[in-house]
Formats: structure tokens, C-alpha cells, sequence
């Protein structure tokens, strides 16, 4: 990290899932309902408060990302989202120092934030993802898994 940008905290932890409802069940019992709902052109993104971050799931509707991870995977933990100060400087930061990113370039994510995700590979296997803030009214989700 440098001074021209810094991870704010976690922002959510997401699970992947397909149509069975045993995850959304047990959050909702859990945590109570979710707290936000969104739906992606093959997915639906729902997000359950804990604390300042959020647990969230994604349950694939259609092929698509998560349907993919699912195929390769199974149900469970997809992401490790982490809320920073400033995306853009972010990724030319960490493309400047050889991390291997997925995305380049921050696109549109839930809630009306920016996202862009890290390769696995530079994190043992885990995808993470890295979350701007909404500096603005929200809009709706585009595309991507966030």
C-alpha cells in the first residue's frame, strides 16, 4: 500500500450457491433478513449486515460467473471483499507492483460502488475482491459477481 490509497476494512465475505435456499435460511436466522437485494444479469446478490461488513450470497439464476464457480466449485465461500479508500490508485498500485489482477479497470458493483477483483493467485486461491464506496446515488448492478 502506499499513500495514495489504503484498505478501509472488510467489507463482505461472499458465498456462492445455486437454488438451494439452506444458506439464505440459515443467514436470515442467523442475522435476520438481508439488508439489500440486487439482481445481476445471472445472479442475485443479496447482503446481510454483521457489525460494518456484510455476509453476502450469490445464488446463481442463469450461466453465467457464478453459475461457473459453482460447476468448478460447489456452493460456498467465493470472495474476500475489502473496502478501500481510492480503487483507481489501488490497482495501478498493485499492477505497478506485480500483482496479478482480474481486473484492470473498476467497473460498476452493487449499491452503486466501484469493484475490481485480484487474481487468485496472488492470495493462496482466494478471490478478493477490492470495494469503492458510492460517492453518489446508486445505481443498479451491470454485470460481474459484486
Amino acid at each position: 500500500m502506499t499513500d495514495a490509497w489504503r484498505i478501509i476494512g472488510l467489507h463482505h465475505v461472499a458465498i456462492a450457491h445455486g437454488d438451494d435456499p439452506t444458506c439464505e435460511r440459515a443467514l436470515t436466522s442467523f442475522l435476520g433478513p438481508p439488508g439489500h437485494t440486487e439482481e445481476g444479469p445471472s445472479f442475485v446478490e443479496r447482503m446481510y449486515g454483521v457489525g460494518a461488513s456484510s455476509v453476502q450470497t450469490l445464488e446463481a439464476t442463469g450461466d453465467g460467473v457464478v453459475q461457473r464457480f459453482l460447476n468448478g466449485r460447489g456452493p460456498g465461500l467465493h470472495h474476500l471483499a475489502f473496502e478501500v479508500d481510492a480503487i483507481d490508485p489501488a490497482l495501478a498500485d498493485l499492477e505497478e507492483r506485480g500483482v496479478q489482477l482480474i481486473d484492470r479497470v473498476a467497473r460498476l458493483g452493487g449499491m452503486g460502488t466501484r469493484i475490481a477483483f485480484v487474481h487468485p493467485s496472488a492470495f493462496g486461491g482466494v478471490l478478493v475482491e477490492l470495494v469503492e464506496a458510492p460517492t453518489q446515488e446508486p445505481r443498479r448492478l451491470e454485470g460481474g459477481d459484486g
